[in-house]
């Protein structure tokens, strides 16, 4: 199982992942489900996915290809002029992969999808974000929808819900989906540790290196075991249920 989340801020984009691809009792597994591409001063990219692994793989990897092949050769994140443009290219490429393994493997309706959040910005324009589905059509986050979340969502988005707010900070963000990443992995074991974290800043054109939270992460500890407390604490606070009288 997956989880992942793409939230828009006014001071940019920030963008979180878990790892883990595979829970069972004697094989754990993690995999990296964040990929971003750059060019300085230019635009900056970044895709997370949840899914099959070789279905997503795929996609990054003709991504990856395309975008080194000449210009003139073929579509490429590196050519599309637009983040719209960007996302229809992205969402094709999914299609493509999806229907080409559906041709020649198994017919499972599912066995072969992925999911994807795109998000980025191109100069000139505002950073932009999006919910790429396995047909290859895609919905675009905006003020009544501020970000958006792949794989295991359920459990992780009442806070997101309750919290969000487009003028906070970074920092506070990261507070936010950290909560958020350990509730879900509190209710459902398929979701684990480490995190990967990108945050991207407005007209930046850069993305610094990726952050990698892992399970003994001081910061982490103190959100998981703060964030309980916090609850229980919150819990006593609440008036008291008072049962209505017994009537004989």
């Amino acid at each position: 199982m997956t989880y992942c989340v793409g939230m828009r801020l006014n001071r940019g984009l920030v963008f979180m992942s878990d790892t883990r691809t595979n829970s069972g009792v004697d094989n754990v597994s993690k995999y990296q489900k964040m990929t971003t591409w750059c060019v300085p001063g230019e635009r900056s990219i970044v895709l997370l996915a949840a899914g099959n692994l070789a279905t997503t793989q795929a996609v990054v990897s003709l991504l990856d290809e395309r975008s080194k092949a000449p210009k003139d050769r073929a579509p490429s994140l590196f050519v599309a002029p637009t983040m719209f443009q960007v996302a229809t290219l992205v969402g094709e490429t999914l299609r493509e992969v999806v229907a080409r393994h559906k041709q020649t493997g198994q017919t499972a309706s599912s066995t072969f999808d992925g999911t994807l959040i795109l998000g980025g910005q191109i100069a000139g324009m505002e950073p932009r974000l999006f919910l790429i589905y396995p047909e290859g059509n895609f919905i675009e986050a905006h003020d009544d929808t501020p970000f958006m979340q792949i794989g295991e969502t359920k459990y992780g988005r009442p806070i997101l819900v309750r919290a969000h707010d487009p003028d906070m900070s970074f920092e506070d963000a990261v507070k936010l989906l950290l909560v958020s990443f350990d509730s879900t992995m509190k209710a459902n074991l398929s979701v684990g540790m480490p995190l990967d974290l990108q945050a991207y800043q407005v007209d930046s054109f850069e993305l610094k290196d990726k952050v990698r939270i892992e399970a003994d992460d001081p910061y982490y500890q103190s959100i998981s075991s703060g964030w309980g407390e916090a609850l229980r604490h919150a819990l006593d606070g609440l008036d008291d249920y008072s049962f209505p009288p017994t009537q004989h």
